[in-house]
């Protein structure tokens, strides 16, 4: 076994973990290493070809890999290593890292750890779709690598379950390939997705959206020959009677996001079981002192420039903790109320500004967004809408948090 000691070590090298290692090395920690399973830097982005990256970041509509060979490009300006084609195996309490790579099997040793392992996509398995098991079934981010990365064309008539940003995407990519996308299928009575994503991706194209629908058949033996759709009732059970069939050959999934927490599990770091992520206080420390989670593997975020600046706030985070600096406890508890389904960071600290990311439960339109700490209003913020698509981000004074032992968000009816 190779051993190796750092300061630093960040688990992936996609948005967040690069977004982390640069932090991290420009806050003063000077052995940086970033730990890649991939072939290249730059994670999922490299096969999102499409615009509207950047523009939190750097003020300018970026496609993916652009937006991420800036970053890849600052990683060589400022000499990180990195290791590619490396399989983290095991992350521990005691801060020792298992990798297994093309060079051996190698022991890495670091002073604090940043997390950024990303998501992944669920799979037909995992919502129980019945029918047979054809070619043609594909994850919407598998059918995009295969497009985007290796050119293939993956059928001629497709048809969508599910409604978030990447099928939507993906019904476009399909329609500019010359496939026909026939319908895109939503358990939920609302999108999953962005608007401008409706928008640009559906409307744009004349993709008819089925809301409160699902596939409940698939066809075919081979490959995929048609696929049924029915609507469903509000407790997303299909309703007798509303089923038709359409004739495809591609069913695309776009069915959600889970992070990528086995590591953090069997490292025992306390999960959150609405997030799927860890349980971080707001330098984005797990429930083990010295290992930080940002990105996609703490909760998925619509927009990946988010990724990228609450990533800095990890590596910031992580390098303080190398270099031995001291944090205040962190007494503050968040809690979601009513209307809100999870509420970040879980603990605060009274001692500066801090910024807070939400989801609510379900689409609603003029409301108020209430933060209190129980007895006492601490800020509230009018909403002409909000959308469980849409992660909502609310920074919260030094002064605002004066006394305070916990801060409930809850949503609450403007009129």
């Amino acid at each position: 076994m190779i051993r190796k000691t750092v300061d630093v070590a960040v688990v992936g090298g996609g948005p967040a973990g690069l977004s982390a290692a640069l932090s991290a090395k420009k806050n003063g920690a000077a052995n940086v290493l970033i730990i890649e399973r991939g072939e290249n830097l730059g994670g999922i982005l490299n096969q999102c070809i499409h615009e509207g990256f950047g523009l939190e970041s750097f003020g300018v509509a970026l496609s993916g890999p652009e937006y991420m060979q800036r970053f890849i490009d600052d990683v060589e300006k400022h000499r990180i290593p990195y290791m590619l084609d490396s399989m983290v195996l095991e992350v521990s309490a005691d801060k020792k890292i298992i990798v297994s790579s093309k060079e051996g099997l190698f022991e890495i040793t670091s002073k604090s750890i940043i997390l950024c392992m990303g998501c992944r996509e669920r799979t037909r398995g995992q919502i129980l779709t019945p029918g047979t098991r054809p070619a043609g079934v594909y994850t919407a981010g598998a059918a995009q690598n295969f497009i985007n990365l290796k050119g293939y064309r993956i059928g001629e008539k497709a048809v969508i379950l599910g409604s978030g940003d990447i099928g939507l995407i993906m019904a476009r990519r399909l329609t500019l390939e010359g496939s026909k996308v026939l319908a895109v299928a939503e358990i939920l009575p609302y999108s999953s997705g962005l608007p401008r994503n409706m928008a640009q991706c559906l409307d744009d194209y004349g993709i008819p959206l089925y809301l409160s629908h699902t596939v409940t058949e698939i066809h075919g033996k081979k490959r995929v020959e048609a696929v049924t759709l029915a609507q469903v009732d509000e407790r997303f059970k299909p309703i007798a009677g509303t089923e038709k069939k359409i004739e495809c050959d591609t069913l695309l999934l776009s069915v959600g996001l889970v992070p990528e927490n086995e590591l953090t599990r069997k490292a025992g770091i306390l999960i959150d079981e609405q997030t799927a992520g860890a349980v971080v206080d707001e330098d984005l420390q797990t429930s083990i002192p010295g290992i930080f989670a940002c990105g996609n593997v703490l909760h998925v975020h619509d927009v990946v420039d988010y990724v990228s600046l609450e990533a800095e706030r990890a590596g910031r985070s992580a390098a303080e903790y190398a270099q031995g600096k001291e944090k205040k406890p962190q007494t503050i508890k968040t809690t979601p109320g009513e209307g809100i389904r999870y509420v970040l960071p879980h603990q605060l600290s009274a001692d500066s500004d801090v910024k807070l990311s939400m989801r609510v439960m379900a689409p609603a339109r003029n409301v108020k967004l209430i933060l209190s700490d129980g007895d006492r209003v601490i800020k509230t913020l009018m909403k002409t809408r909000v959308n469980p698509a849409e992660m909502i981000q609310v920074t919260l004074k030094k002064n605002e948090l004066a006394g305070c032992k916990k801060i409930i968000v809850m949503l609450q009816n403007a009129k």
